[in-house]
């Protein structure tokens, strides 16, 4: 904030903010430019991989998982 002449505060935008409309302009041009745009980025695979995993360990190791977890809560509920 600062002060007018009259001594009025008035709100000014920090900074940074006032060249961020310049720099995200900038970029989206170099990414249009690029030739990389039928390309599926990293992290969709890395994240399609990462579920495949997930799945394929879950239906092989899924009863005994379930029956790991279920003798755990009897021994702290003190169940049967």
């Amino acid at each position: 904030m600062i002060t007018d002449s009259d001594g009025e505060r008035k709100m000014t935008r920090p900074q940074p903010i006032r060249g961020l409309r310049g720099r995200i302009a900038r970029v989206g041009r170099r990414l249009r430019r690029s030739g990389d745009r039928g390309d599926v980025p990293g992290w969709v695979l890395v994240t399609l991989m990462t579920a495949g995993l997930v799945i394929t360990l879950w239906a092989a190791a899924g009863p005994r998982l379930e029956q790991v977890f279920n003798d755990a809560m009897d021994s702290v509920v003190g169940g049967p």
